[in-house]
């Protein structure tokens, strides 16, 4: 079995993704703290804005990584496989996009 088809992309980053991911829930809770205690809407939003950015940032990552990774090593096998992970890519990237 390759190394490609029991560990994802991420997975060298995996230590430094979950540390991202643990600011940003930090962030989530401090919103929560923020609308509890009746901050300014205006502060409020500033913060869901730099939120946002912050799981943008990891979200546009994550993809480097499965294109660099799980694209890659699909393309070099080839046939449908290959097909699939450009259309599972380009869909995310819709999506990215979209939101």
């Amino acid at each position: 079995m390759s190394e490609s088809a029991t560990h994802h992309g991420y997975h060298d980053q995996k230590d430094s993704h979950l540390k991202r991911l643990r600011r940003v829930e930090g962030q989530i809770r401090g919103l929560q703290r923020m609308v509890e205690e009746d901050k300014y809407c205006i502060d409020i939003l500033t913060q869901v804005s730099a939120a946002t950015k912050a799981l943008q940032s990891f979200s546009l990552e994550l993809l480097e990584e499965h294109l660099e990774h799980c694209v890659v090593d699909a393309a070099r096998r080839g046939g449908p496989e290959a097909q699939d992970k450009v259309r599972e890519a380009s869909d995310a990237i819709a999506r990215l996009v979209r939101s």
